[in-house]
């Protein structure tokens, strides 16, 4: 046990070696530019979805009152809404209430202190009994003291669909570049294999078994891709910092908070482990085919 345990550190130490060379450094730089992108495009697509996700995707429709509508107007038009089949769910908001929940948004209680007087009219918000709200909101803008109708979630909608749309073509641009890292794991591989295709041929014949002659490379695939997983991360870090430097300037202007976040480190780690087995996945390949081209003369 002793000494299986002593050949895999001398392999993996044979492996860092490699790895601190100019052309191993070179390697995982590469791997890192690489797995950056579609770290990154997840990144930046999570905290999209984060904010998507506060935002109801229910079909509902704001229909807004005139200013001068009288109490009783609106009691009678909440009755109609009520009354339409084509409704399953109708909500009251007063215009007190509006006013309320505007000034509890962060930055707007002294805009709203200084106007003197409620600006905003009541309101109903409608919920669709089906997914055809265009031509509900048509009908309801129609309606007698009604002001304005807006489809409040057709956005969301839109948004949300855009997404799985990232989400698919982050997928596809993952699925590349990992083959891009297992080609590149792979070509590295070949040329230590040739380069040391004397040492191999040596090693044989002295008796040394194909795990023996393998492990090193297998450890150099490995730590290959961990590198290059690390430094696409912080390349992440560093791009995801930039862009929050001119997105904190955009939120506060819109009273908001909002910042991309980084990879969590749930996720941080499932980059590192899957771009370190890309990298044995490409070593186990390279060596597979070469080292059966190399035999004793």
């Amino acid at each position: 046990m002793k000494a299986w345990a002593r050949q895999h550190v001398a392999a993996f130490r044979s492996a860092l070696r490699r790895l601190s060379r100019p052309a191993g450094v070179l390697s995982a730089l590469v791997i890192g530019v690489a797995v950056s992108l579609p770290a990154g495009g997840y990144a930046l697509l999570e905290s999209l979805r984060e904010v998507a996700a506060r935002v109801t995707l229910e079909p509902q429709i704001s229909v807004f009152l005139r200013p001068e509508a009288k109490r009783a107007e609106a009691d009678a038009l909440g009755m109609a809404l009520r009354a339409d089949p084509r409704i399953s769910a109708v909500r009251f908001i007063p215009r007190e209430e509006a006013l309320k929940q505007l000034g509890a948004v962060e930055g707007l209680p002294d805009v709203i202190a200084s106007l003197g007087r409620n600006p905003l009219p009541d309101a109903f918000v409608v919920t669709a009994a089906g997914e055809s709200l265009e031509p509900l909101a048509a009908e309801l803008a129609k309606l007698p003291g009604v002001a304005h109708v807006q489809a409040d979630t057709v956005w969301a909608r839109r948004l949300t669909a855009l997404a799985r749309i990232g989400r698919l073509g982050l997928g596809l641009l993952a699925a590349l570049l990992g083959a891009g890292l297992v080609a590149v794991t792979f070509n590295t591989i070949r040329l230590q294999i040739l380069t040391l295709r004397d040492e191999i041929e040596v090693s044989k014949l002295i008796g040394a078994t194909d795990g023996f002659i393998r492990r090193p490379f297998y450890y150099l695939g490995l730590l290959q891709g961990i590198a290059g997983g690390a430094i696409a991360l912080g390349i992440v870090a560093g791009i995801i910092a930039l862009l929050n430097r001119e997105v904190r300037l955009l939120a506060e202007s819109y009273g908001s908070s909002f910042r991309f976040a980084l990879l969590s480190r749930d996720d941080a780690g499932a980059v590192l482990l899957l771009a370190g087995l890309l990298g044995w996945i490409g070593a186990h390949l390279s060596v597979s085919r070469h080292l059966r081209q190399i035999e004793p003369r």
